[in-house]
């Protein structure tokens, strides 16, 4: 089973196709369709959405991340 997460950084348009599998992370480019229409939409309305992620964190640099730091 392939382990994607769809990730959208507050303040910032466009979302990010993280493949923990890969090890990849790549803009999503496409017009959004489908079901993943109706999250983009609320998301532009400043809504938060999760679904199968327990932590998500925004740190300055994965150097710090690695280091067990976050910025508060």
């Amino acid at each position: 089973m392939a382990r994607v997460v769809i990730i959208g950084v507050a303040g910032e348009k466009g979302l990010w196709v993280a493949d923990l599998d890969k090890g990849t992370v790549v803009q999503l480019t496409t017009h959004v369709t489908g079901t993943l229409k109706p999250v983009v939409d609320l998301r532009a309305s400043g809504a938060v959405i999760t679904k199968g992620v327990d932590v998500a964190v925004l740190v300055k640099s994965a150097d710090k991340a690695f280091s067990g730091h976050l910025d508060g």
